[in-house]
């Protein structure tokens, strides 16, 4: 599991690499708080090209992260989503808030 960001033209990029399950959760969801918590940035892109597995306890580290910057009226988009990750959040709606782009 790894997490890579970088702030470009006031867009906060997340990529999240590896397995994002109960194993991993707390050191995602700590590096990607770190990250969220820098603060100057508009929106906020997650890149899940590299993920190659998540479970329910990911998706909650997702819809968690989603809340946080709902309460700063930030808007979080997901990019690249790998097959998996894209049948995971068409099956629970989860593109209704956190919408795909290209």
């Amino acid at each position: 599991m790894q997490v890579n960001s970088k702030i470009y033209l006031d867009t906060l990029y997340l990529q999240i690499s590896g397995e994002l399950d109960e194993h991993t959760a707390h050191y995602a969801r700590t590096t990607m708080d770190e990250q969220l918590e820098k603060g100057d940035f508009k929106q906020v892109i997650i890149d899940l090209s590299q993920l190659d597995f998540m479970d329910s306890t990911g998706i909650g580290v997702l819809i968690g992260r989603y809340k946080k910057m709902k309460e700063r009226n930030l808007p979080i988009f997901i990019s690249n989503p790998s097959a998996q990750a894209d049948k995971i959040f068409k099956m629970t709606a989860l593109y209704d808030v956190m919408p795909k782009i290209n």
